[in-house]
Protein backbone atom coordinates (compact mmCIF):
# COMPACT_ATOMS: atom_id res chain seq x y z
CA UNK A 1 0.00 0.00 0.00
CA UNK A 2 1.60 3.26 -0.97
CA UNK A 3 2.52 5.36 1.76
CA UNK A 4 1.40 8.85 1.92
CA UNK A 5 3.03 10.88 5.26
CA UNK A 6 3.41 14.53 6.20
CA UNK A 7 6.34 15.01 7.44
CA UNK A 8 7.62 17.66 9.48
CA UNK A 9 9.85 20.66 8.58
CA UNK A 10 12.63 19.19 10.27
CA UNK A 11 12.78 16.21 8.09
CA UNK A 12 12.30 18.87 4.86
CA UNK A 13 15.00 20.71 6.16
CA UNK A 14 17.26 17.27 6.45
CA UNK A 15 16.83 16.60 3.21
CA UNK A 16 18.27 19.79 2.01
CA UNK A 17 20.93 20.49 4.06
CA UNK A 18 24.12 21.56 2.32
CA UNK A 19 26.66 18.92 1.20
CA UNK A 20 29.50 19.96 4.15
CA UNK A 21 32.94 18.05 3.39
CA UNK A 22 32.36 16.57 0.40
CA UNK A 23 34.71 16.46 -2.82
CA UNK A 24 33.99 18.22 -5.50
CA UNK A 25 32.83 15.18 -8.36
CA UNK A 26 29.02 14.29 -8.09
CA UNK A 27 27.13 13.69 -4.67
CA UNK A 28 30.38 12.13 -2.60
CA UNK A 29 33.85 11.40 -2.92
CA UNK A 30 34.77 8.51 -5.82
CA UNK A 31 36.66 5.70 -3.77
CA UNK A 32 39.66 4.38 -5.37
CA UNK A 33 38.54 2.25 -8.21
CA UNK A 34 41.46 1.20 -9.67
CA UNK A 35 41.72 -2.11 -7.43
CA UNK A 36 38.26 -3.15 -9.40
CA UNK A 37 39.87 -3.19 -12.80
CA UNK A 38 42.67 -5.60 -11.51
CA UNK A 39 40.15 -8.20 -9.40
CA UNK A 40 37.87 -8.78 -12.86
CA UNK A 41 38.97 -12.31 -13.43
CA UNK A 42 39.87 -13.55 -16.82
CA UNK A 43 36.83 -15.05 -18.64
CA UNK A 44 34.07 -13.63 -16.58
CA UNK A 45 31.07 -12.43 -17.40
CA UNK A 46 29.03 -9.32 -16.81
CA UNK A 47 25.67 -10.00 -14.77
CA UNK A 48 22.78 -9.04 -15.73
CA UNK A 49 24.69 -7.70 -18.78
CA UNK A 50 25.75 -4.71 -16.57
CA UNK A 51 28.88 -2.27 -17.07
CA UNK A 52 28.89 -1.34 -13.89
CA UNK A 53 27.28 -1.40 -10.41
CA UNK A 54 27.73 1.78 -8.89
CA UNK A 55 27.81 1.24 -4.45
CA UNK A 56 27.99 3.92 -2.05
CA UNK A 57 28.81 3.93 1.78
CA UNK A 58 30.23 6.04 4.33
CA UNK A 59 34.14 6.74 5.39
CA UNK A 60 33.07 5.75 9.05
CA UNK A 61 33.80 2.63 10.57
CA UNK A 62 30.02 1.84 11.37
CA UNK A 63 30.38 1.12 7.51
CA UNK A 64 32.92 -1.31 7.95
CA UNK A 65 31.18 -4.42 6.23
CA UNK A 66 31.21 -1.62 3.01
CA UNK A 67 35.10 -1.04 3.90
CA UNK A 68 36.41 -4.84 4.25
CA UNK A 69 34.16 -5.64 1.37
CA UNK A 70 35.99 -3.02 -0.86
CA UNK A 71 39.32 -3.96 0.57
CA UNK A 72 39.23 -6.76 0.08
CA UNK A 73 37.84 -7.37 -3.15
CA UNK A 74 34.52 -8.95 -2.37
CA UNK A 75 32.36 -7.03 -4.33
CA UNK A 76 34.67 -7.26 -7.29
CA UNK A 77 34.60 -10.88 -7.18
CA UNK A 78 30.96 -11.05 -7.13
CA UNK A 79 30.45 -9.04 -9.87
CA UNK A 80 32.88 -10.82 -12.27
CA UNK A 81 32.74 -8.76 -15.48
CA UNK A 82 30.80 -6.18 -13.98
CA UNK A 83 33.16 -3.06 -12.63
CA UNK A 84 32.13 -2.22 -8.84
CA UNK A 85 33.18 1.62 -9.09
CA UNK A 86 32.35 3.40 -5.46
CA UNK A 87 31.65 7.40 -3.51
CA UNK A 88 31.81 7.58 -0.43
CA UNK A 89 29.48 9.74 1.41
CA UNK A 90 29.69 12.33 4.59
CA UNK A 91 25.53 12.67 4.98
CA UNK A 92 22.90 10.76 4.29
CA UNK A 93 20.70 12.73 2.70
CA UNK A 94 23.48 13.41 -0.10
CA UNK A 95 23.66 9.28 -0.18
CA UNK A 96 19.63 9.33 -1.12
CA UNK A 97 19.88 12.16 -3.56
CA UNK A 98 22.52 10.03 -5.02
CA UNK A 99 20.36 6.57 -5.61
CA UNK A 100 17.26 8.70 -6.69
CA UNK A 101 19.60 10.00 -9.06
CA UNK A 102 20.98 6.95 -10.33
CA UNK A 103 24.60 8.00 -9.39
CA UNK A 104 24.45 5.32 -7.15
CA UNK A 105 22.70 1.53 -7.35
CA UNK A 106 23.07 0.25 -3.92
CA UNK A 107 24.70 1.95 -0.51
CA UNK A 108 25.26 1.64 2.94
CA UNK A 109 23.23 3.90 5.23
CA UNK A 110 21.88 4.64 8.59
CA UNK A 111 17.72 4.00 9.22
CA UNK A 112 16.70 7.39 10.03
CA UNK A 113 17.62 8.44 6.42
CA UNK A 114 16.62 5.56 5.09
CA UNK A 115 13.59 5.78 6.88
CA UNK A 116 13.17 9.70 5.66
CA UNK A 117 13.98 8.67 2.03
CA UNK A 118 11.28 5.69 1.77
CA UNK A 119 8.52 8.06 3.22
CA UNK A 120 9.32 11.27 1.34
CA UNK A 121 9.20 9.17 -1.79
CA UNK A 122 5.89 7.49 -0.54
CA UNK A 123 7.49 4.64 -0.61
CA UNK A 124 8.86 4.69 -4.45
CA UNK A 125 12.30 5.08 -4.43
CA UNK A 126 14.25 2.57 -1.95
CA UNK A 127 13.77 -1.17 -0.45
CA UNK A 128 16.20 -2.15 2.62
CA UNK A 129 17.88 -5.32 1.71
CA UNK A 130 20.39 -6.10 4.17
CA UNK A 131 21.83 -5.43 7.99
CA UNK A 132 25.17 -4.38 8.22
CA UNK A 133 26.02 -3.15 11.41
CA UNK A 134 24.60 -2.78 14.97
CA UNK A 135 26.03 -0.45 18.19
CA UNK A 136 28.57 1.79 17.90
CA UNK A 137 27.24 5.09 18.74
CA UNK A 138 28.01 6.34 22.35
CA UNK A 139 27.76 9.26 24.96
CA UNK A 140 30.92 11.27 25.86
CA UNK A 141 31.23 13.46 28.06
CA UNK A 142 33.79 16.27 29.22
CA UNK A 143 34.61 14.51 32.84
CA UNK A 144 34.65 17.94 34.53
CA UNK A 145 31.50 19.41 33.90
CA UNK A 146 29.05 16.00 33.65
CA UNK A 147 30.19 13.04 36.43
CA UNK A 148 26.82 11.31 36.29
CA UNK A 149 23.83 11.33 34.17
CA UNK A 150 21.93 14.30 36.02
CA UNK A 151 24.49 16.52 34.88
CA UNK A 152 23.72 16.49 31.82
CA UNK A 153 21.16 18.58 32.42
CA UNK A 154 22.27 22.46 31.43
CA UNK A 155 25.12 21.25 29.11
CA UNK A 156 25.80 21.58 25.50
CA UNK A 157 25.59 18.37 23.61
CA UNK A 158 26.48 17.59 20.05
CA UNK A 159 24.74 15.40 17.70
CA UNK A 160 25.54 15.14 13.93
CA UNK A 161 22.69 16.34 12.34
CA UNK A 162 19.35 17.77 12.85
CA UNK A 163 17.01 14.43 12.92
CA UNK A 164 19.59 11.86 11.70
CA UNK A 165 20.14 8.55 13.63
CA UNK A 166 21.88 10.07 16.95
CA UNK A 167 19.91 12.94 16.66
CA UNK A 168 16.67 11.13 17.39
CA UNK A 169 18.17 8.70 20.06
CA UNK A 170 19.93 11.35 22.05
CA UNK A 171 16.08 13.73 22.07
CA UNK A 172 14.55 10.09 22.79
CA UNK A 173 17.07 9.52 26.07
CA UNK A 174 16.44 13.20 26.85
CA UNK A 175 12.62 12.49 26.93
CA UNK A 176 13.00 9.45 29.19
CA UNK A 177 15.18 12.10 31.91
CA UNK A 178 12.07 13.96 32.06
CA UNK A 179 13.54 17.18 30.57
CA UNK A 180 12.42 19.26 27.72
CA UNK A 181 14.30 20.23 24.37
CA UNK A 182 12.14 21.95 21.64
CA UNK A 183 13.24 19.09 18.59
CA UNK A 184 14.05 21.76 15.95
CA UNK A 185 15.99 24.49 17.66
CA UNK A 186 17.65 21.53 20.17
CA UNK A 187 16.59 24.45 22.87
CA UNK A 188 15.58 23.45 26.33
CA UNK A 189 16.53 21.71 29.42
CA UNK A 190 19.93 20.16 27.27
CA UNK A 191 21.25 21.98 24.13
CA UNK A 192 21.54 20.04 21.80
CA UNK A 193 24.03 21.57 19.17
CA UNK A 194 23.91 19.59 16.03
CA UNK A 195 27.54 19.69 14.51
CA UNK A 196 29.12 17.64 11.78
CA UNK A 197 31.67 14.66 13.18
CA UNK A 198 34.38 16.53 11.59
CA UNK A 199 34.71 19.24 13.75
CA UNK A 200 32.98 17.66 16.42
CA UNK A 201 36.71 16.93 17.79
CA UNK A 202 37.54 20.84 17.75
CA UNK A 203 34.64 21.74 18.86
CA UNK A 204 34.73 19.66 22.17
CA UNK A 205 38.64 20.87 22.37
CA UNK A 206 37.36 24.93 22.25
CA UNK A 207 34.75 23.81 24.86
CA UNK A 208 32.21 24.67 22.47
CA UNK A 209 30.57 21.36 23.71
CA UNK A 210 30.31 19.31 26.93
CA UNK A 211 29.78 15.95 25.09
CA UNK A 212 28.39 14.28 22.12
CA UNK A 213 26.17 11.63 21.24
CA UNK A 214 27.99 10.37 18.12
CA UNK A 215 28.67 7.11 16.38
CA UNK A 216 32.38 5.76 16.02
CA UNK A 217 34.86 6.23 15.32
CA UNK A 218 33.93 9.78 16.59
CA UNK A 219 33.47 9.19 20.23
CA UNK A 220 36.87 7.18 20.20
CA UNK A 221 38.21 10.40 19.06
CA UNK A 222 37.04 12.31 21.44
CA UNK A 223 37.92 10.03 24.38
CA UNK A 224 41.25 10.62 22.90
CA UNK A 225 41.09 14.39 23.57
CA UNK A 226 40.55 13.26 27.12
CA UNK A 227 36.13 12.71 27.15
CA UNK A 228 34.78 9.75 29.06
CA UNK A 229 32.22 7.63 28.22
CA UNK A 230 28.98 8.22 29.90
CA UNK A 231 26.63 6.22 28.11
CA UNK A 232 27.02 3.26 25.43
CA UNK A 233 23.72 3.32 23.56
CA UNK A 234 23.86 -0.67 22.97
CA UNK A 235 22.95 -0.25 26.98
CA UNK A 236 19.59 1.08 25.97
CA UNK A 237 18.25 -1.87 23.73
CA UNK A 238 17.14 -5.14 24.54
CA UNK A 239 19.82 -7.90 23.90
CA UNK A 240 21.99 -4.86 22.96
CA UNK A 241 21.80 -4.63 19.62
CA UNK A 242 20.15 -1.98 17.27
CA UNK A 243 20.67 -1.02 13.76
CA UNK A 244 23.32 1.71 12.99
CA UNK A 245 23.55 0.55 9.30
CA UNK A 246 21.57 -0.83 6.67
CA UNK A 247 22.19 -2.06 2.59
CA UNK A 248 19.37 -0.05 0.87
CA UNK A 249 18.77 -0.32 -3.49
CA UNK A 250 16.92 1.73 -5.70
CA UNK A 251 13.31 0.32 -6.41
CA UNK A 252 14.51 0.22 -9.90
CA UNK A 253 17.72 -1.48 -9.80
CA UNK A 254 16.19 -4.26 -7.67
CA UNK A 255 13.38 -5.05 -10.08
CA UNK A 256 15.67 -4.53 -12.96
CA UNK A 257 18.71 -6.26 -11.81
CA UNK A 258 18.19 -8.69 -9.28
CA UNK A 259 21.15 -10.76 -10.25
CA UNK A 260 23.61 -7.72 -9.42
CA UNK A 261 21.73 -7.21 -6.16
CA UNK A 262 21.93 -10.47 -5.34
CA UNK A 263 25.63 -10.56 -6.02
CA UNK A 264 26.42 -7.75 -3.88
CA UNK A 265 24.66 -9.45 -1.17
CA UNK A 266 26.56 -12.32 -1.20
CA UNK A 267 30.05 -9.87 -1.22
CA UNK A 268 28.76 -7.96 1.94
CA UNK A 269 27.72 -11.91 3.38
CA UNK A 270 31.08 -12.97 2.83
CA UNK A 271 32.55 -9.70 4.44
CA UNK A 272 30.66 -9.96 7.40
CA UNK A 273 31.77 -13.41 7.62
CA UNK A 274 35.31 -12.43 7.02
CA UNK A 275 34.79 -10.08 9.98
CA UNK A 276 33.69 -12.33 12.33
CA UNK A 277 36.73 -14.73 11.86
CA UNK A 278 39.20 -12.63 11.62
CA UNK A 279 38.76 -9.42 13.25
CA UNK A 280 42.15 -8.52 13.85
CA UNK A 281 42.87 -8.61 10.33
CA UNK A 282 39.37 -7.15 9.21
CA UNK A 283 40.00 -4.18 11.18
CA UNK A 284 43.05 -3.15 8.96
CA UNK A 285 41.35 -3.88 6.07
CA UNK A 286 38.84 -1.37 7.14
CA UNK A 287 41.63 1.11 8.68
CA UNK A 288 43.35 0.77 5.24
CA UNK A 289 40.28 1.43 3.32
CA UNK A 290 39.27 4.70 5.28
CA UNK A 291 43.25 5.78 4.07
CA UNK A 292 42.77 5.01 0.88
CA UNK A 293 39.49 7.48 0.86
CA UNK A 294 40.50 9.62 2.73
CA UNK A 295 44.19 10.12 3.47
CA UNK A 296 44.24 9.41 6.99
CA UNK A 297 44.06 6.34 8.58
CA UNK A 298 42.75 6.34 12.40
CA UNK A 299 45.75 6.10 15.08
CA UNK A 300 45.52 3.01 17.17
CA UNK A 301 43.87 4.50 20.00
CA UNK A 302 40.92 5.88 18.17
CA UNK A 303 40.24 2.17 15.38
CA UNK A 304 40.39 -0.43 18.47
CA UNK A 305 38.08 0.90 20.66
CA UNK A 306 35.68 2.22 17.99
CA UNK A 307 36.19 -1.19 16.42
CA UNK A 308 35.62 -3.03 19.41
CA UNK A 309 32.20 -1.38 20.17
CA UNK A 310 30.58 -2.16 16.79
CA UNK A 311 28.78 -5.28 15.67
CA UNK A 312 28.47 -6.47 12.24
CA UNK A 313 25.41 -8.68 10.78
CA UNK A 314 23.44 -9.79 8.13
CA UNK A 315 20.15 -9.16 9.73
CA UNK A 316 19.05 -5.65 9.50
CA UNK A 317 17.32 -5.83 12.74
CA UNK A 318 14.04 -4.92 11.17
CA UNK A 319 11.94 -4.41 14.86
CA UNK A 320 14.40 -2.09 15.95
CA UNK A 321 14.10 0.59 12.82
CA UNK A 322 10.59 0.55 13.65
CA UNK A 323 11.32 1.58 17.47
CA UNK A 324 13.42 4.42 15.83
CA UNK A 325 10.82 5.24 13.85
CA UNK A 326 8.61 5.77 16.85
CA UNK A 327 11.27 7.67 18.59
CA UNK A 328 11.75 10.29 15.55
CA UNK A 329 7.56 10.51 15.74
CA UNK A 330 7.76 11.40 19.73
CA UNK A 331 10.37 13.71 19.35
CA UNK A 332 8.21 15.86 17.08
CA UNK A 333 10.47 15.09 14.00
CA UNK A 334 8.25 12.78 11.97
CA UNK A 335 5.14 12.58 11.25
CA UNK A 336 2.81 8.95 11.06
CA UNK A 337 5.05 7.14 8.85
CA UNK A 338 3.81 4.77 6.81
CA UNK A 339 7.05 1.92 6.14
CA UNK A 340 5.23 -1.15 4.96
CA UNK A 341 7.52 -2.06 2.06
CA UNK A 342 10.47 -0.55 3.26
CA UNK A 343 11.83 -4.17 3.54
CA UNK A 344 12.67 -6.74 0.68
CA UNK A 345 14.87 -9.89 1.95
CA UNK A 346 14.12 -11.87 -0.59
CA UNK A 347 17.35 -12.21 -2.13
CA UNK A 348 19.59 -11.56 1.27
CA UNK A 349 17.41 -14.75 2.65
CA UNK A 350 18.33 -16.99 -0.36
CA UNK A 351 22.06 -15.96 0.56
CA UNK A 352 21.98 -16.67 4.04
CA UNK A 353 20.01 -20.36 3.52
CA UNK A 354 22.90 -21.09 0.53
CA UNK A 355 25.49 -20.37 3.01
CA UNK A 356 23.31 -22.49 6.03
CA UNK A 357 23.07 -19.48 8.15
CA UNK A 358 19.27 -18.10 9.85
CA UNK A 359 17.45 -16.11 7.60
CA UNK A 360 16.47 -12.64 8.64
CA UNK A 361 12.51 -11.26 9.24
CA UNK A 362 11.55 -7.88 8.35
CA UNK A 363 9.51 -7.38 11.41
CA UNK A 364 6.11 -7.02 9.54
CA UNK A 365 7.84 -4.49 7.13
CA UNK A 366 8.10 -6.89 3.86
CA UNK A 367 7.08 -5.69 0.61
CA UNK A 368 4.31 -7.82 -1.43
Amino acid sequence: MPATPSLRRAFAVMAVLPLLALAACGYGSKAQDASSAQQIAAGAEKIDGLDSVKIGYFGNLTHGTALVGVNKGYFQKALGATKATYQVFNAGPSEIEALNSGSIDIGWIGPSPAINGYTKSSGKNLRIIGGSASGGVKLVVDPDKIKSVKDVKGKKIATPQLGNTQDVAFLNWIAEQGWKVDAESGKGDVSVVRTDNKITPDAYRSGSIDGAWVPEPTASKLVAEGAEVLLDEADLWPDKKFVITNIIVSQTFLEEHPKAVEAVLKASVEANAYIGAHPDEAKTAANAQLESDSGAALPADVLDPAWESIRFTDDPLASTLKTEAEHAVQAGLLEDPELDGIYDLTLLNKVLAAEGESTADDAGLGAE
